[in-house]
């Protein structure tokens, strides 16, 4: 709740302090004297914008700061989220500079204006005419109606269960994705390592293949070459080696004349021997050599398989293509099929589910159970708030799937007057419709609901006598459990004040300034007074204002 608020240097405020009740707080005062001005400056240090047409005096800064207890509002996580430090007292600044520099403190820790805005959504629930108000949120309509069905155990008991569901379909939408990306990986895998498998690489074979395939596309050449050099070493009448042979008949006759032509003659004899064994083997190898085309083809036809690989993996080797082919297989031996995972999960979801539906079904049923009370309640509540022939009814559809908050969706529709076709608050409502409607609809479930400070701002317009009389009970009887601050012109709404403050002008030499001041006794007697009959108050108006103030 809102202890205590300072303001300085903004529009026609040079400087006031105001400290609330924390019950029901209600201010007063001459028409244009600042009232509004009063929300306006709260609006600041709740996030909204601000210029220097604001400021008091041009030259100075303006300052705005708010004083809350926040400690009933489960603040702390909020504060330690945003590193600010938490304190069961919370200092709200807002800066506005000459320059028309903005800026903003919680704690003295600077902060932005979104953060501002969150922070006052927990604190102040202020009311202006024409304001977009929580009543319209439909998510805040479902909180009312289960406050009032006392539905927060079961809610928290379907909410916790919820939560485990929407993890577990998390996780299950998870493992689906995981299987399906594995399955096109195994497929690919699968394809890849198929190709590998079908050509059955062997160490070394591309060298053999590549050699013969050049022996097999060169085989005429090679016999032919081979057969000549055959012959001329060997066949032929002047074939070299029957040319050697007479050279070393010629040695074996001399030789007995040398020394050294023993030796000599014994060498050439190997030479012979030697060209004698190598023109066999020409002759073996040009006999087995013989073209096949056949081979050819097949050959080539196994090499640029070989070759396909190789450019596909960016490799020159079989062996580097081996080990690729390991590594696929690798590879596809960690994939672990999780269908029996999946299969497991989906049987625990649809059992959640079969849960969720019980509990929203008990939800509802609460729900509806306690609709019609509502709005007999607000109806006559309305009544006594001169709008005898406005209506409100609450919708509740079923929703085609399960939410955070079961299968119901929440609507309040209005009808302001006789007649009237219903449609949705935000549609139908003016100002001052909206703010008792919310009035009635809050007080219902004060108790049960956690509320932050209410500021009203003009909510009795056009009522006066017994209706506004009727309308400071229930404003008085809803500060039993919030925090309440109204702004009225209306003097049985006064005089349910657990603190009034008077708001007025004081003229300077140069300007006119706003000046507030909390009110005696004596001091409300002749507000009330004043505003029962004028200035000055007739003496039946102050004993007027003593009844009504049961003084």
């Amino acid at each position: 709740m809102i202890q205590r608020l300072l303001i300085k240097n903004y529009a026609i405020i040079e400087a006031l302090e105001i400290s609330f009740s924390d019950r029901l707080t209600i201010i007063t005062g001459e028409t244009g004297a600042g009232k509004s001005i009063l929300l306006g400056a709260l609006g600041l240090i709740m996030g909204k914008r601000a210029d220097t047409k604001s400021l008091y005096d041009k030259d100075k800064k303006c300052i705005i700061e708010g004083y809350f207890d926040v400690s009933k509002y489960g603040l702390k996580d909020f504060f330690e989220e945003n590193d600010i430090d938490y304190d069961e007292e919370a200092v709200v600044r807002r800066e506005l500079t000459p320059t028309g520099k903005s800026r903003a403190f919680v704690n003295d820790t600077p902060v932005n204006l979104k953060f501002l805005q969150q922070l006052s959504a927990s604190l102040i629930d202020l009311h202006q005419q024409f304001d977009t108000l929580d009543i319209h949120n439909v998510s805040f309509q479902l909180r009312m109606i289960d406050a009032l069905a006392n539905n927060r155990d079961l809610l928290n008991k379907y909410q916790n269960h919820y939560k485990e569901y929407q993890v577990n379909r998390k996780k299950l939408k998870t493992l689906i994705e995981q299987d399906e990306t594995a399955k096109k990986e195994v497929d690919f895998l699968t394809f890849q390592l198929n190709e590998f498998n079908e050509v059955e690489l062997i160490a070394g074979e591309q060298d053999e293949l590549e050699t013969s395939l050049s022996q097999l596309t060169n085989a005429e050449d090679i016999k032919r070459t081979l057969g000549g050099a055959f012959q001329q070493l060997s066949e032929n009448e002047q074939s070299i080696i029957n040319q050697l042979e007479t050279i070393g008949h010629s040695l074996v006759n001399v030789k007995k004349f040398h020394p050294d032509l023993e030796n000599i003659s014994q060498r050439y004899e190997g030479l012979v021997l030697e060209l004698q064994d190598l023109a066999q083997e020409l002759e073996n190898i040009a006999e087995d050599t013989a073209y096949d085309g056949e081979r050819i083809i097949e050959t080539q036809a196994r090499l640029d398989l070989i070759y396909k690989l190789q450019n596909k993996h960016s490799v020159k080797t079989v062996s580097e293509l081996i080990e690729i082919q390991d590594a696929l297989q690798n590879r596809l031996t960690t994939f672990s099929d999780i269908s029996s995972e999946i299969e497991k999960l989906e049987g625990k979801i649809s059992k959640q589910e079969d849960h969720l539906y019980k509990l929203s079904k008990d939800l509802s049923k609460k729900r509806k159970a306690v609709v019609p009370s509502f709005e007999k309640k607000v109806h006559k509540l309305l009544g006594q708030l001169s709008m005898e022939h406005a209506r409100l009814m609450v919708e509740i559809k079923t929703l085609e799937e399960l939410s955070s908050t079961g299968l119901d969706e929440v609507n309040f529709l209005f009808a302001p007057n006789k007649g009237s076709n219903f449609m949705l608050i935000k549609d139908v409502a003016s100002g001052g419709e909206l703010s008792r409607l919310t009035l009635c609809t809050k007080s219902l479930v004060a108790s049960a609901i956690p509320l932050p400070t209410l500021i009203f701002d003009e909510i009795d317009t056009g009522i006066s006598g017994d209706v506004a009389l009727k309308m400071g009970n229930i404003l008085h009887k809803l500060s039993d459990q919030h925090q309440i601050v109204s702004i009225t012109h209306t003097p049985q709404i006064a005089v349910k004040a657990d603190a009034h403050y008077f708001v007025y002008k004081n003229n300077k030499a140069d300007r006119t300034v706003t000046s507030v001041k909390l009110l005696s006794s004596d001091e409300r007697i002749r507000a009330v007074a004043t505003m029962l009959s004028g200035s000055p108050p007739s003496s039946s108006a102050i004993e007027n204002a003593k009844e009504l103030l049961q003084l």
